[in-house]
């Protein structure tokens, strides 16, 4: 006890000293004159009633971009990074489009360890670095200074990315046992380094734990490790987040900034110029209607991951690789394997590389593996994976750690940036690439998903400087709240809770009132931020004359009602509107709906255990771009992540709710069961694992 309470002053001092002399570096990045702007911009994101516009306007919107009259941007992707681009150059004047031959965020984007991290990988590398007498000399004192830089540069970002999002992001406390002394000392020491460097980016102070305060936190630490006793434990808090609905709300924010934003929807090949080659859009396909189109661009922006040789390709044939592509392999486990608030860290695996152990969505999170692989859509663990981050958490867990309490395993692609001289992975730099290597091409690559919002910003830098595009503002994401973001409170979920009920759907077809559980809310308000009681107030109407058929809405009617949003000078009006309403709207008019009540029953719960509603299917498909049975159970809500047999006993209810919304036929029900049922067969749970397959 006297050693931690050692440290802990010891650590508290410097922390003061690290604040006290960084604290006058912060700034706004934000100048006066773009206050007004943003404020306005802001004003228009945050509000509660407005509406994204249809996926039909984006369409047009991309078809109508000719070669007289192009966009200014094209984004190729997407994911995280492709959807930054497309919301900082929307938010700097420019004439954006966006097309993403998946879902947003069906790739990479998605399959993340769920952390905003700080850039402790890097941190821990050059602690090790000083720690060693070669650290003198000038070549690692150089590789000392690099290192140290993307660590500043990521506790920057991760603050933002946080203070952004904050309904899709926390703080998570994350905890690494030390059983001998030496290394409770050499990981707090590294850790309260990590502290002075975040200065005022500080998420809180790292600390360390006796042996039984660490168990009373983590009960299912193991106590005795190879022989050895726990010592005690240091902790430090990253972020964590929901990684694809913060990139569905990067879409959604981008495409009320006025981005006309597509998913689904294929680039087949690259237009040239016929004079100089250069490039100036891209041949497109609607992969839901099959329709091809032109859509012209005074530069492309290539921001398709793992597929950003495809794309490159499609410039030149023989176009030399820049993607080394990683395997990312992460499993979950039910909820006692880790405590509700904190995190594991396992910092010595077989091979010395680190494992995570996190709560997350009210699951456990393990990974990840670093591998070679091939790139492909989508990418399975192979089983030796899994049983590699099985046996590495076991080593500190008093549970017996069993494969058949894996509820999910999915696979994620790195793009990480080629360094032809690096034999393996864990050598190649982390950082992004932006190049443009073919005229009217920039390919923003590598990176990850702490610094989405700095790359984005590099790689628009990179395109108005290629097409000598004259902006209205300089980049305005560092401090833009995305869509259900801004003044969103933490105790919002108890207005959810006393105010809402559920009208559900008994199996015999009778609609009964159910409580608005205070999970139920929980996962509303964090999920949704604060349009959440949209979502509520769907789960909450019920009229004994609805009809399932009557769900449908109008396509025509709705494109009239839900107008293209428009500039900022464009006219508001507010209207109380039925699905069904066909009076015209003025283009050009930015309408802020109220909507007629719509009772619809669909206050059900999709799986037993889990907080996601029959109500949430509905509310993605009108007001977040979800098209197919695959987009909701993956990436508007989290099923296929957290527990794949459960997502497939929801399949049947999903589809048929989104064959209400999309007017889908029988044949079209029965192909997106077909296709979700192959996308969760990549999911190598428990359930349906192909043990000693040996495919990724």
């Amino acid at each position: 006890m006297a050693t931690g309470v050692i440290l802990r002053r010891v650590g508290a001092s410097a922390i003061f000293i690290a604040a006290a002399t960084t604290a006058f570096t912060v700034n706004s990045t934000i100048s006066s004159n773009e206050t007004v702007q943003g404020g306005s911009l802001q004003a228009r994101i945050a509000d509660t009633n407005a509406v994204v516009p249809p996926r039909r306007a984006h369409l047009s919107a991309l078809i109508g971009a000719s070669a007289d009259d192009p966009l200014d941007i094209l984004v190729i992707g997407g994911g995280a990074t492709g959807c930054g681009v497309a919301l900082d150059a929307a938010t700097r004047g420019l004439r954006v489009g966006l097309v993403e031959r998946e879902d947003f965020s069906s790739g990479t984007s998605s399959r993340s360890t769920k952390l905003i991290h700080g850039g402790r990988h890097e941190q821990s590398e050059y602690l090790k670095q000083t720690t060693q007498a070669s650290f003198y000399f000038s070549q690692r004192a150089r590789l000392f200074y690099s290192k140290l830089k993307l660590v500043f540069h990521a506790l920057k970002e991760r603050k933002q990315v946080i203070d952004n999002a904050p309904h899709l992001c926390h703080s998570l406390p994350c905890m690494t046992p030390c059983f001998d002394w030496y290394e409770a000392v050499y990981y707090w020491a590294g850790l309260k380094l990590y502290d002075l460097v975040a200065g005022p980016r500080l998420l809180h102070l790292s600390r360390y734990y006796s042996a039984q305060e660490s168990i009373e936190l983590f009960p299912t630490l193991r106590r005795v490790g190879n022989g050895k006793s726990l010592k005690g434990t240091v902790v430090y808090y990253d972020g964590q987040m929901n990684d694809s609905r913060l990139n569905v709300g990067l879409a959604c924010t981008a495409a009320l900034a006025g981005a006309s934003v597509l998913n689904h929807a294929e680039v087949v090949s690259l237009l040239n110029h016929e004079v100089d080659g250069r490039i100036i859009g891209a041949r497109v396909c609607d992969n839901l209607s099959g329709e091809e189109f032109a859509t012209y661009a005074k530069v492309v922006v290539n921001a398709a991951g793992p597929f950003c040789d495809s794309i490159r390709k499609l410039a030149r044939a023989d176009a030399p690789l820049m993607i080394c592509p990683s395997s990312g392999v992460h499993i979950v486990l039910p909820d006692y394997y880790s405590p509700e608030g904190m995190g594991l860290i396992v910092p010595k695996t077989k091979d010395g590389r680190v494992v995570f152990m996190l709560p997350w969505l009210g699951r456990t999170v393990a990974g990840t593996t670093d591998s070679n692989t091939e790139i492909t859509l989508l990418p399975e663990p192979h089983e030796g994976e899994i049983q590699f981050i099985l046996e590495a958490i076991s080593d500190y867990l008093n549970v017996k750690v069993r494969r058949e309490d894996v509820l999910s395993a999915w696979s994620g692609i790195r793009p990480l940036a080629m360094d032809p001289r690096a034999k393996t992975t864990e050598g190649i730099s982390r950082d992004h690439v932006v190049c443009e290597d073919f005229p009217g091409l920039v390919t923003i690559t590598g990176g990850k998903w702490t610094t989405y919002r700095s790359m984005a910003e590099d790689a628009v830098d990179a395109a108005i400087k290629s097409a000598k595009l004259s902006p209205a503002n300089e980049c305005m994401t560092n401090n833009l709240i995305l869509i259900g973001g801004y003044s969103w409170d933490p105790a919002s979920f108890t207005t959810i809770a006393q105010q809402y009920i559920r009208m559900k759907r008994t199996y015999g077809g009778k609609v009964v009132p159910a409580p608005m559980d205070t999970a139920v809310a929980k996962h509303l308000s964090h999920a949704y931020g604060t349009l959440a009681e949209r979502v509520a107030s769907i789960a909450q109407k019920y009229d004994p004359k609805f009809r399932p058929s009557s769900v449908a809405f109008d396509e025509d009617a709705r494109d009239a009602i839900w107008a293209t949003f428009a500039p900022p000078s464009a006219s508001v009006v507010e209207a109380n509107v039925d699905d069904n309403d066909n009076r015209a709207i003025e283009p050009g008019t930015y309408v802020t709906i109220h909507s007629v009540p719509k009772h619809e029953g669909l206050g059900k719960r999709l799986a037993h255990g889990y907080p996601f509603l029959e109500a949430e299917v509905a509310y993605c498909a009108r007001y977040e771009y979800c098209e197919s049975a695959t987009d909701f159970i993956a990436r508007r809500c989290r099923l296929a992540f957290l527990d794949t047999d459960a997502a497939s006993r929801a399949l049947p209810r999903v589809i048929e709710i989104m064959a209400g919304e999309h007017n889908w036929s029988r044949l079209r029900k029965n192909e997106e069961l077909k296709q979700a049922k192959e996308f969760l067969e990549t999911f190598k749970s428990s359930k349906n694992a192909q043990f000693h397959d040996g495919k990724h």
